[in-house]
């Protein structure tokens, strides 16, 4: 029970610094990080959350991981249960929209962020932030085709120019938000990913 207790005491300490590094990363970059910096802000010992992690890349490593979980749980579960077809694409447009218009991240899109960081570097944390925006790319690409495929829109649509354009959409609208404050870009993102799914539709 004790051994219990230490764990779990250890569990919340982790998720406390993940929330913490995550925020501080979506607006500074993962460079931001420091194991120091981050037991001074939320009143731990050093040693503690070295412990927690062992080293800067190790943080930095977790913090990707740990917001690839909130993307997923905040992006992509709203739209599991919706069955494939346009609206699908849609909602897990708006889905996104919504992640970065809501700031669950001070900085707006995590990987927005961190992928503009990295984009340049060599090493694991620059390959664990492609993995991520890989398995994003792949999962609007597919969630497309398989609209595709029910015949919702064109047989001869280029999956992978609208998947390209759709993005471009979401994340114009991140960036303006976030470095001008401009929350305008949601809604024209929002009538654009309209129109473009539109003019993608089937027969």
């Amino acid at each position: 029970m004790r051994t219990d207790g230490r764990v779990e005491r250890g569990n919340q300490t982790r998720r406390l610094v993940l929330g913490r590094t995550m925020a501080i990363a979506s607006v500074e970059g993962l460079d931001g990080l420091s194991i120091g910096r981050v037991a001074t802000e939320l009143g731990l010992s050093k040693s503690g959350v070295f412990a927690l992690f062992g080293s800067k890349e190790e943080m930095q490593l977790a913090t990707v991981r740990a917001a690839r979980a909130v993307f997923a749980e905040r992006v992509v579960r709203p739209v599991e249960e919706i069955p494939p077809g346009v609206e699908r694409v849609r909602r897990l447009c708006g889905s996104y929209l919504a992640y970065s218009r809501s700031r669950i991240f001070p900085g707006g899109c995590f990987f927005t962020a961190v992928s503009a960081e990295f984009s340049a570097r060599h090493g694991a944390v620059r390959d664990a932030v492609a993995a991520a925006r890989a398995e994003w790319i792949g999962y609007v690409r597919g969630v497309i085709d398989e609209a595709r495929l029910t015949g919702r829109l064109r047989a001869d649509l280029d999956v992978p120019q609208l998947a390209f354009e759709l993005m471009a959409l979401m994340e114009m609208a991140n960036a303006d938000s976030a470095l001008h404050g401009d929350d305008t870009g949601y809604d024209r993102a929002t009538a654009a990913i309209d129109h473009r799914l539109e003019a993608a539709r089937g027969a």
